[in-house]
C-alpha cells in the first residue's frame, strides 16, 4: 500500500468536477487497495453517486480502477446490471488531500452485455464541451487517441479490462463491506 492511501475498507468519496472546476459526480465508495493497474474504489449495491440535479442508487456492486496515468476511471459492474465496462475518459485523476479526484473529460468507453456491445459513448458531449471549455488541442488529441485505444483493449479483454481482474476486487468489496453491512 501507497504511503498515502487510506487502509483497505476505508470510506470515502470519489469526486469528479469538469474542466472548468465545476462539480460533477461523486460517488460514495470503499478504498479497496491497489495492484499492478493502479488503486480501487468498490461501491456496493445501495451506495449513492451524485451531481448537481442528479442522484443515482448503485442496484448492484461495481468496481473502480484509477490507473496510476489518471487518464481513465474503469468501472465494472456485477451482475444483473446489463453495462458491464463503463470506463470515464479523465484528465488529471489523481489523490488530493487523502480524497481521488478526477476530471471527467465526456469520452466514455462502454461495453455492453446485450446486442450494444463495445462504443465510444458521448462524443456528442465532447463535441460540445471541447468549444465551451477551451480543451487544448493536444490533450484533444491525447484523449480521442486514448478512447479508441481503451476501445480495442475493452474488446480484446487484456487485463484490467478481463472479467478475472475486476471479479477479485468485486469479491474484495464483498469481503470489505458485506450485504448486510452496505
Amino acid at each position: 500500500m501507497a504511503p498515502d492511501r487510506p487502509a483497505p475498507g476505508t470510506r470515502l468519496l470519489f469526486r469528479w468536477r469538469k474542466w472548468d472546476a465545476s462539480p460533477h459526480w461523486h460517488h460514495d465508495c470503499v478504498y479497496l487497495g491497489s495492484d499492478e493497474w493502479g488503486d480501487w474504489f468498490g461501491q456496493p449495491a445501495g451506495w449513492t453517486s451524485s451531481r448537481p440535479g442528479r442522484d443515482f442508487v448503485a442496484t448492484a456492486p461495481n468496481v473502480t480502477l484509477l490507473p496510476p496515468s489518471g487518464d481513465y476511471a474503469l468501472t465494472v459492474n456485477a451482475p444483473p446490471r446489463r453495462v458491464r465496462i463503463y470506463i470515464d475518459i479523465a484528465w488529471d485523476g489523481r489523490w488530493e488531500a487523502g480524497v481521488p479526484t478526477a476530471i471527467d473529460m465526456d469520452l466514455d468507453v462502454v461495453k455492453a452485455i446485450d446486442e450494444r456491445g463495445i462504443w465510444i459513448d458521448d462524443r456528442d458531449e465532447w463535441d460540445e464541451h471541447r468549444v465551451q471549455y477551451g480543451y487544448p488541442l493536444d490533450i484533444v488529441a491525447t484523449l480521442e487517441a486514448l478512447a479508441v485505444e481503451l476501445e480495442q483493449k475493452v474488446a480484446a479483454s487484456v487485463p484490467p479490462f478481463d472479467d478475472a481482474t475486476s471479479d477479485a476486487w468485486l469479491r474484495r468489496l464483498a469481503e470489505l463491506v458485506p450485504d448486510d453491512a452496505a
